[in-house]
């Protein structure tokens, strides 16, 4: 009985060998191999990560993320990627695969094509315009596209409408206007006016200007004045609006990443004029380039503990409650003092005022 025994346990323990091999050529983790790195300290995957994706037009770079990681901001560490390339666009095209590699200590993350599943994933500094996005173009596009936020003084000596057409008193779309102040030969401006303030509400200082874009123009004659017409119109237009030259708009495919340095902010405002909003809204931040923000960052947004009394045997005891994390958001324009971000996730509704920091 006892040889018996152990003949099966030596047939279980080549079996098992075999397997392990077999798996190993095949390009397959074993279930004890994905259960270890699924629990190893670090990186965390999801429930039920494919071994590979193939990228489809309509894929953003935290969608595909999202499939793999429980923190999708932790994109870098699975791309093994080093600090010069997170600051780099990382661009990953439809067609491509994207192959969850756990043959290491560590899951990893590789580009791979039909004929070689073991590829290394490439960043592209160049031929980006089929690359899919960081984040929902959709959501975005016009935060790119529109100076939504200027500096205090930054309009006080930008080109000026100073008549319209017919003398008309507001403008919309097929309309001309005269603008002083044109001293470029760009053919493509935005109109706007003056906002309201963005205070810090940690201090209430000054951050800038929520600019109120009206529409936009072209340039038809140079001169002083010169002559525009209006091709975009969302507010009316009139006389003392000002123009700016219309930026070009980008692909936004920087890694999310957390920042490497303890931030914290603040929400300041929720696009819309609204005083909450919820997934996929545009939020303003109190912290900007100067601050050490870059586009790619992602946020944990917590609310803020509330003071309270507690009444105990005839004492009043004062205590905070701690912050509650309840959500993240992925920076996507940063300017000198201020933000714009992108909630991607939140069991709550985001409210001016919550606290924003390294996750």
């Amino acid at each position: 009985m006892t040889t018996f025994r152990t003949t099966i346990s030596v047939q279980a323990r080549i079996i098992s060998v075999l397997f392990l091999a077999c798996s190993s050529l095949l390009g397959m983790a074993p279930v004890a191999a994905l259960a270890e790195q699924a629990s190893a300290p670090g990186l965390a995957l999801t429930d039920n990560p494919p071994d590979r994706h193939v990228v489809v037009r309509g894929d953003t770079l935290w969608d595909i993320s999202a499939m793999f990681l429980k923190e999708p901001y932790r994109w870098p560490e699975i791309w093994r990627l080093n600090k010069d390339q997170i600051k780099n666009p990382h661009w990953i095209y439809p067609g491509q695969i994207v192959v969850l590699d756990l043959s290491g200590s560590q899951p990893q993350l590789r580009i791979a094509r039909a004929h070689d599943a073991r590829a290394e994933p490439q960043v592209y500094a160049t031929d980006n315009k089929n690359a899919i996005p960081s984040i929902s173009q959709q959501a975005i596009a016009p935060f790119l596209s529109e100076p939504l936020v200027i500096e205090e003084g930054q309009l006080d000596n930008a080109p000026r409408i100073i008549a319209t057409q017919e003398d008309r008193l507001n403008l919309g779309s097929g309309n001309l206007a005269y603008v002083t102040g044109i001293t470029t030969k760009d053919k493509l401006w935005q109109v706007y006016r003056p906002g309201k303030p963005l205070i810090d509400p940690e201090n209430g200082k000054l951050l800038g200007y929520e600019a109120f874009y009206l529409g936009s123009a072209r340039l038809v004659r140079e001169g002083e004045p010169a002559t525009i017409e209006i091709i975009k119109s969302r507010e009316e237009i009139s006389r003392d609006d000002r123009l700016m030259v219309a930026p070009i708009p980008d692909v936004i495919s920087y890694v999310p990443h957390a920042p490497s340095f303890a931030l914290k902010g603040r929400v300041v405002s929720v696009y819309g004029g609204v005083d909450e909003g919820g997934r996929n809204s545009i939020v303003t931040l109190s912290r900007g380039h100067l601050d050490g923000v870059e586009a790619g960052h992602v946020l944990a947004i917590l609310r803020t503990g509330a003071n309270i009394e507690n009444r105990f045997n005839g004492t009043v005891e004062n205590y905070r409650l701690p912050d509650e994390r309840y959500g993240l958001l992925f920076v996507f324009r940063v300017f000198d003092h201020v933000s714009y971000a992108l909630v991607m996730s939140g069991s709550r509704s985001v409210v001016v005022g919550d606290t924003v920091e390294t996750p």
